[in-house]
Order: structure tokens, then sequence, then C-alpha cells
């Protein structure tokens, strides 16, 4: 070995704190070199067990980091190529190598693939058998073994007393070569898909103190980074970082329309249109979510089959290899159908429901082949205190949920710019190449005045207040609406006359700002949200503060709230008479009228490779 490669080993091991490499440039473009003494084995491997003809981004550095014994962090969007920095390392040295994954789907799916590329690996499961589990238990131990990776799930770590036993057993037999953590933002409470099992890992460095380990992720900043090799007990190691961005993916938001139905028929005809006989996946919020929307695409001629966690293990096999093979359409899942499936002709992930801060993540079709396809997020009013409700008790579950109604609030940044903030990164909106709804977007924002409209609101909350009553975000729009129950309306507040979707607006945006804040009650069955006064209302005790919220105009009309329209503000009425025309015109658009933007991806259909009756049959898996 070169002077300078043992150099530059020691120095990673001596010179690098947790958290990443002292000098990240400078570690990657050393890392990338060609002389390491087993260039030519990876090499070799990349091109004859994997069928590839070269690396991608930063896969080679960390496959030279990773031959060379190095404890690693790794964070590549999905699609990447995550996968093949550890399974290349498995190939390519002798013994096994752990992979710990959350997701069965995700095992699946790497299991199919490199079973066809002829690499032996297993899995071990709730699901497997005594002889199965018994063979795996042998290999372990035998250093000539072909098994070069052995996928389970994190319980399986902190529950299984004797898969530790056989692990210590293969670490003193000198077997156990490197445990690959994937999703590894999951031992963070941060992270957004914290789990409690995932804490039980730093069990592995403690005990398998010489064995090198990767830890990757999609998803992850530094903040949760720093907190996840804390967890892990990982002292020091060499963090790689690739940018988030992923330039053939076109980014939407869309109006969640209220009633079901509509929506439905918004989604089949998107995919009937823009999609006809092509692959995608639509995510949902929660497991009965899947179901009924599985089934209301298959009446109207999807063919479509559902996943998520609680199904038969064979069920979902068999709706993952159906799709695979182009057999479905659809997968209707929750996110325990994982991004990282490989199957290069995803052409759209639609989003039923906003999940808190996974669509950065989630939202990745298209990401083997690099094709242009499409991410697209629905978001709907309703969704926000469905969720809030649900993560309440989380530590950071609403400050991330406010994070994400936000970007999907947001009708004027670049989406990649909003992404790319949450990920520590800075980016050009030049650099998006009009490849998201808000650069394309031909009507110019402008910020329009809504103080008027916040006092209303507050008006009715105190009103209720002052009754010993709470009002829900439902309750409180229909009180300012002028409808529902009587009592909750407030006789000097004019009603505005504006569509209940451009009301819906204005109250997430006072909620993000401070002006209303989230208070929950507890029963036996439900978490209730209700929307109080919040601590920036004290605020408007100030003639002269101004509340503002974008619109859109273009060169016909001005898409705006009329500017102060609070029914007993002098000043307020004002502004109002003094303020721009206004057209009483919805600020979003009607999701039946979606079209697609010149400027967005051009998807061809091709021809469909399905079975099972023609397009206008429903596919029942059973």
């Amino acid at each position: 070995m070169s002077c300078r490669i043992k150099n530059l080993i020691k120095q990673s091991s001596g010179d690098l704190e947790a958290g990443g490499s002292k000098d990240t440039e400078t570690s990657a473009e050393e890392w990338s070199k060609t002389d390491f003494p087993w260039y030519e084995k990876i090499k070799t491997a990349l091109q004859s067990k994997f069928k590839l003809q070269k690396f991608r981004s930063l896969q080679l550095e960390t496959v030279n980091a990773a031959m060379a014994g190095k404890d690693i962090f790794l964070v590549m969007p999905t699609g990447g190529g995550k996968s093949l920095c550890y399974q290349l390392p498995a190939v390519c040295s002798e013994g096994f190598t752990l992979v710990i994954c959350p997701l069965i789907s995700l095992m699946e799916d790497q299991l199919m693939v490199l079973e066809q590329l002829g690499i032996s690996a297993a899995l071990l499961n709730a699901s497997s058998s005594k002889e199965h589990v018994k063979w795996v238990h042998m290999e372990m131990l035998k250093k000539n073994s072909q098994l070069k990776l052995i996928y389970v799930t994190p319980e399986k770590i902190a529950k299984s007393k004797m898969f530790m036993s056989k692990l210590e057993k293969a670490y003193q037999a000198g077997c156990l070569a490197r445990i690959a953590v994937d999703e590894v933002h999951c031992c963070s409470q941060w992270g957004h898909d914290f789990r409690p099992d995932y804490k039980s890992l730093g069990i592995l460095k403690r005990q398998f103190p010489n064995t090198p380990l990767i830890g990757l992720t999609a998803t992850a900043t530094n903040h949760v980074l720093k907190d996840a090799q804390n967890i892990l007990h990982v002292q020091r190691c060499i963090t790689f970082t690739a940018s988030f961005n992923r330039p053939n993916l076109y980014y939407e938001v869309r109006h969640k329309p209220s009633n079901n139905e509509d929506f439905i028929e918004d989604i089949v005809k998107t995919i009937n249109g823009r999609y006809k006989g092509l692959s995608g996946i639509v995510y949902c919020f929660s497991q009965k979510d899947s179901e009924q929307v599985t089934v209301s695409l298959q009446k109207l001629g999807i063919k479509a089959g559902t996943y998520h966690a609680n199904m038969d293990a064979k069920y979902k096999t068999k709706v993952h290899k159906g799709w695979a093979t182009n057999q479905i359409q659809v997968v209707v899942a929750t996110v325990a159908f994982g991004m990282g499936i490989d199957k290069p002709d995803v052409r759209f992930v639609i989003h039923h429901s906003m999940s808190v801060f996974k669509g950065y993540n989630e939202t990745a079709p298209g990401k083997r082949d690099d094709q242009k396809a499409d991410c697209i997020l629905y978001y709907g009013f309703g969704d926000i205190f469905r969720i809030s409700s649900m993560v309440v008790m989380e530590n950071v579950g609403q400050e991330k949920l406010y994070d994400m109604v936000s970007y999907c609030q947001n009708m004027s940044k670049c989406r990649r710019v909003l992404i790319a903030h949450h990920f520590d990164e800075v980016w050009d909106s030049a650099n998006c190449n009009r490849m998201c709804d808000n650069c394309c977007r031909e009507n110019a924002c402008e910020k329009m005045d809504i103080t008027g409209y916040c006092r209303d609101i507050i008006k009715i909350l105190e009103q209720a207040d002052s009754m010993s009553e709470k009002l829900t975000p439902l309750k409180l729009i229909d009180a300012w609406s002028g409808k529902g129950v009587s009592k909750f309306r407030v006789s000097e507040v004019t009603p505005p006359k504006h569509p209940r979707e451009e009301l819906e607006r204005i109250i997430a945006h006072l909620l993000l700002q401070q002006y209303l804040k989230e208070d929950f009650s507890f029963t036996a069955f439900a978490t209730i949200s209700y929307l109080k006064v919040g601590p920036k209302a004290r605020l408007l005790k100030s003639e002269g503060h101004v509340i503002t919220i974008e619109g859109i105009t273009n060169g016909k009309s001005v898409f705006k709230v009329k500017p102060s329209q609070s029914s007993n503000s002098k000043g307020s009425r004002e502004n109002a008479q003094t303020g721009s025309k206004t057209v009483q015109e919805p600020l979003v658009k009607k999701s039946q009228e979606h079209k697609r933007p010149s400027c967005g991806p051009n998807l061809k259909a091709k021809k469909p490779k399905l079975q099972a009756g023609g397009n206008d049959q429903p596919v029942i898996i059973d």
C-alpha cells in the first residue's frame, strides 16, 4: 500500500470528528482516486456482477472508504445508488455484510435484484421459516460462505437475543465484515421517520467496535446526522453528502378537492391522461386511506394494488412483483412501500395527502433512468389538523408539519429553493430550469393585505372563548362565512365573499404566522384540534400593523383578497377604499382544471405491458 493511501486512512481515522469530514471537498476528492489496491477488484465486480459500466456521483468515494474499513455516513437522494455503496464492498470482501432496513418492501426488492445478479443474500423476518433461519445462522459462521448480505429490520437487533448471539460469534470468527444502517435518519427524533427500535442499534458499535459501519439516508439534515452518529456511537466518520437535487423531477402542489369523489376523479383523469400506460405510486397517509383509494381507482378502471405494513406478507410480495412486472400500473401505499424500490420506469408519484416532511424523499420517480418524471402533492386544509392531532405527542412533530404546510402554501418561490433550505443547501432558482409549478407560473405573485380579516377572525374566537366554547377549524370558517351555528357568528363581522378554499388558505397562513394557534383536547377515542388566538395577535393592537399573504395576478385580473375588510376598523375601511381594485376570483384554480405546463416534463406513454383484462377492467389481487 502506498504512503499516500496509508496517510489518507490514518488522517481520516485521527482527524475526522463525528458529524463529517474535516474538509469534505478534499476528502471526497482523495477518496475518488483509482490507485487503491482494491480498485481493479471493485471495478471488475461492478461490471461483471452488477452489470454497470461506471460509478455514479460519490459511489466510488464511498466504496473506497468502505473498503478501507472506515465508518461512513452517506447522504444521497433517493435513486442516487446508495445500495451499491455497501453491496459492492460486500461482494469484494470476505465475510458478510449485515444490512439493517426498516422496510420489508425495500429488502425484498433488493433481494430480487441481487438474485437476478447471482449474488447470494438473505432476509430474516417474522415470516422466515425455521429451516431458512437455521441455514442463515450456519452460514454466518462459515469463513468461506458465499452468503454476502443479510437483511434484517431494526426490531431483529432490538428483540432477538438468538440473532445477537450469532452476530457475536460471527464477529469473533472474523466473519462480520461490515454493518450497513439504511434510512439512518430513523435513529433521530429530529428525523421525519423516527423508529424507537433504531435507538437500540447503538449496541452494534459497542459490541462490535472493530466492524466498520455505514449509515445511509436520503433526507437527513446536519442536525439529524449528528444526532444519529451519537445514537449509533460512531466516534469518527467520513461523511459524504450529495446534492438533494434531481434535475429530472418536476415538482407540483395541487389543491385537494374537499369532495372525495371529485378528488379521485382528478387523480384518475391525471393517470389516464398524462400517465396512460406509465408506472407510478400513489402515497396515502394511512392504511385505511390506501385501501379505500385502491378500490376507488379499480372501480374507475385503473390497475391498482394496495401495499401497507399490516397486510399479509404473501399479498404484499404479490403486489410488489405485480407492479415490478407491469401487471399493476399503480401501487397505492403507505410509507411501508419505500422509495428505494429499484424500478427504473416510475414516471409519477402522487401524494394523496400531505405527510410530515416526507415529500422530499418520496417524491422520487424516474430515479433509475433519469428520464423526466412528476412529483404531485395534493394539499388540503383538513389534512393539516388531521395530521397535527396525530403528531401532537412528538417532540418536533408540529414544527415539521408546519414546515410542510409552509411549503405547500408558497405560491412564488422555486420548489427547489424551498427543498434546498430544508437540507441546509443554497439553491439558485435559475437552475430549476422551470421544473416546478412555481417557476412555471405565468401569473406574478403579489402581496395582499388580510389584516382586517385577521381582526374579524380573532373577534369570533374571543366571543367563543367568552362563552366557554371552542371552535374547530371548520366551525371557525363556518362562523366567519356566516354559516353554521348562529351563536358563533359575530354581528359586526361581514362574511367575506370569497371561495372557501381561499378562506382556508388565509386561516392556514395566520396559523403559520402565529396569529392563531392550535389547542388540543383528548377524548377516549380521538384527539381534537381547536383554533385559538395566537401569541402574535397582540400586534394587531397597533393600527399600523399589517398582515399580508401572497396572491396571484395576471394581465386581466387581480386574484387577491380585498385589503383589510374588517367591519369596524376605520383604518381598514380606508385602506380598502384606497387599495387597488379587486376581482373576487379564486387564488387557487380548481383541481379539475389542471393542465400540463409547457415547461414540465414531456412524458410519452409507452405501450402498456399489462395483463388481466383491458384498460377498463379493474384488477383485484387476491
